[in-house]
């Protein structure tokens, strides 16, 4: 498992994944974040589609997401489920941003955000719930760490008006 420490101020590791939504951003059934220089992007990775507090999260990024667009800041959702999968969570909650599929899990490990984790006693390996804004020239801003998901798109848009991006 790569543990691999992503810090702010330091660029983004750039990578392409397959992933489902917005046309003017996903370019033939996938998303390369090299491609989105010179807009502000918001990274959240989030552990599984359609479960509680991964829709909570999903769907204040959606709500929020008129008002990023009108910043051109571009969400991106990432997670290890297969397209099939979101596509069905994007079409049942009206998302309109792109969801990522990190089916083998290699950028979750990239961003440091495949983690052990444990339920009722039981440690697995998980995504964990982190998010990651990259200004307009590819630098990691800020990264939260243990999201809230509740509320936590606004923290993001708050977060971007404060350092002016």
């Amino acid at each position: 498992m790569n543990n691999t420490e992503v810090k702010e101020q330091q660029p983004a590791p750039d990578f392409t994944l397959p992933a489902v939504g917005d046309d003017t951003i996903v370019k033939n059934g996938q998303v390369h974040l090299a491609d989105l220089h010179g807009k502000t992007v918001v990274l959240y990775f989030y552990p599984k589609d359609d479960t509680p507090g991964c829709t909570a999260e999903a769907c204040s990024f959606r709500d929020a997401d008129h008002e990023m667009q009108k910043r051109g800041i571009v969400v991106l959702g990432v997670s290890a489920d297969d397209i099939a999968s979101h596509q069905k969570f994007a079409e049942k909650y009206g998302l309109s941003f792109p969801l990522l599929a990190d089916t083998d899990t290699t950028i979750s490990q990239l961003y440091g955000v495949w983690k052990e984790k444990n339920m009722y006693g039981r440690k697995y390996l998980g995504v964990n719930r982190e998010t990651f804004l990259i200004d307009k020239n590819g630098i990691m801003r800020k990264i939260w760490h243990k999201v809230k998901a509740e509320g936590h798109a606004q923290e993001v848009l708050n977060t971007i008006e404060s350092l002016g991006l």
